[in-house]
């Protein structure tokens, strides 16, 4: 072979691999652009678009509905249609109406008590017609308060002197403020139970009456997210005592935060306890950053066991807390992989791995700490060996969506691993995701806080909104008794009975726990 020959069968193959390079690229950012394109247009839901994976999902969409927490809400009736699809029953009005709403008879009598000759008519039973359910509208008043004067003429004869004596009305809610608990409550419960921000409430309470402007409000929440900030306090305390948590955190605007632009992030952190926790607290905290500082500030005084994702900011306090993972991050990577192109869903062996051990994991919802430990050290731990294995021997390009997937389980196996330790911990942290999800809903509405107050106000008052609602009381209620009750306590009552206005030691108009 002459020299020239040579050369060109060098171009030749460095010209081959030239080629195979910009292909796996090319493939690279076709994936990326189906990825992103179905992110911004396609559906949202991480159900299996396939028909060949619905049988991983017979147990009424196990992996990708939320875990419950609370109280359990029934299994919702299934019916098969004569196509063989599936689909819930119509609720039932028992179902839909709570038995705590009051109930009214309202019995109609004939207009004219004559029948058609004339004679009177005896009343000699009624008969159902329908049930309605009506609403009173919410009523505004101005009430003027006073304290009485009382004297003792006694007194004053024996020594001219007056001896008057008041009346002892409440304590204002804020000096010099026409602010009511019921009336501060309102607007709390539209906020951050309704998700309707204050400068929509505007039109409302005119509407009502009342000319506010949202600034007057807004001082009002920050005003009032003190007076309860004890109760706050004392859920982080009770929190820090629990051997088992669930973390989570999420991008925040605040306008003007001292030393960074108004465009830059601030961020909301969350911690709470597990489903199976005798009291259930969810605690937001507030903080201008993402960094491992702000998990030491907010976990400082835990020693137990954490569950949250991969962010490396948790890594300041592994110390201390001892890290199990979250099964639902890593599904979502392998999930993203499979759906790149709607039109073909392809589960990778990983995800349909995953998928199995969740659906096992539903079987043990409802079993107790000890026995779905041991259920899951049978059952669980085999195919969590066949998918680590699976990930170690998988032939993928590093940067493609399952090679990204595959990266993050691997980086996190063995904090993933530690679902077997614990049959306390979810497979999931799920609970979490869906309160942080609640402030995130509120977010889309408030946008930002102008200042940090009003961040922190926001996250005491969705802290005790929470709260409530994950002990089945109503918030609506706990708030206006907190403002009505805990405006009125002394330093020291504050210090030694502020045990009692935690919502789990509030009676309250029960509420229905929501599905998952």
């Amino acid at each position: 072979m002459t020299s020239t020959e040579e050369y060109l069968l060098q171009q030749n193959q460095e010209l081959l691999k030239q080629q195979a390079e910009f292909l796996k690229e090319i493939k690279q950012l076709n994936e990326n652009i189906a990825y992103l394109t179905n992110k911004l247009y396609g559906r949202h839901s991480e159900k299996l678009g396939d028909p060949n994976q619905q049988s991983l999902f017979e147990d009424n969409s196990v992996f990708t509905e939320p875990e419950q927490t609370g109280q359990q809400s029934e299994e919702p009736e299934v019916i098969t249609g004569e196509n063989g699809k599936t689909r819930k029953a119509k609720r039932k009005r028992f179902e839909i109406i709570s038995t705590d709403l009051p109930t009214e008879d309202e019995v109609h009598d004939p207009t004219l008590k004559l029948c058609s000759h004339g004679h009177n008519l005896q009343r000699v039973g009624k008969h159902y017609v329908r049930q309605e359910v009506r609403i009173i509208p919410g009523r505004l008043y101005v009430a003027n308060i006073y304290e009485t004067t009382y004297k003792c003429h006694q007194c004053d004869q024996q020594d001219a002197i007056s001896h008057l004596y008041q009346g002892n009305a409440p304590r204002a809610l804020m000096p010099h403020s026409m602010a009511s608990s019921s009336l501060v409550s309102e607007i709390a419960y539209h906020k951050y139970i309704l998700g309707t921000p204050l400068y929509r409430q505007k039109g409302y309470w005119k509407n009502q009456g009342l000319d506010l402007s949202d600034k007057t409000m807004g001082n009002w929440m920050i005003a009032c997210a003190q007076i309860i900030k004890p109760v706050y306090d004392l859920l982080r305390q009770n929190l820090i005592a629990q051997k088992f948590l669930q973390g989570d955190e999420t991008p925040y605007q605040v306008l003007q935060e001292p030393g960074k632009l108004a465009t830059s992030k601030s961020y909301i952190w969350l911690a709470r306890t597990i489903g199976r926790a005798q009291h259930q607290i969810v605690f937001y905290h507030y903080a201008d950053s993402r960094a491992g500082k702000v998990a030491q500030q907010l976990y400082s005084g835990f020693t137990g066991v954490l569950q949250c994702d991969g962010y490396y900011g948790y890594n300041a306090i592994a110390d201390s807390v001892e890290h199990v993972g979250c099964w639902a991050h890593v599904r979502r990577k392998f999930y993203d992989d499979a759906n790149i192109d709607k039109k073909h869903f392809h589960a990778s062996k990983g995800l349909t791995l995953i998928s199995q051990m969740m659906h096992e994991e539903q079987k043990w919802r409802k079993l107790d700490s000890a026995t779905r430990y041991q259920a899951r050290q049978k059952n669980l731990k085999p195919l969590l060996d066949e998918f680590w294995q699976w990930c170690d021997m998988a032939d993928v390009l590093p940067k493609t969506r399952l090679g990204k997937a595959i990266a993050y389980a691997q980086g996190q196996r063995a904090a993933l691993n530690r679902v077997l330790l614990y049959g306390e911990v979810d497979f999931t942290n799920n609970a979490s995701e869906r309160n942080m999800k609640s402030y995130v809903i509120g977010r889309k509405n408030w946008l930002f806080s102008t200042s940090p107050q009003g961040a922190e106000a926001n996250a005491i008052w969705m802290s005790i909104v929470e709260s409530a609602k994950a002990n089945g009381i109503n918030p609506r209620e706990y708030i206006e008794f907190l403002l009505k009750t805990a405006s009125q306590l002394s330093n020291q009552q504050i210090e030694h009975e502020l045990e009692a206005y935690l919502p789990w030691n509030y009676n309250s108009t029960p509420i229905k726990q929501a599905e998952a």
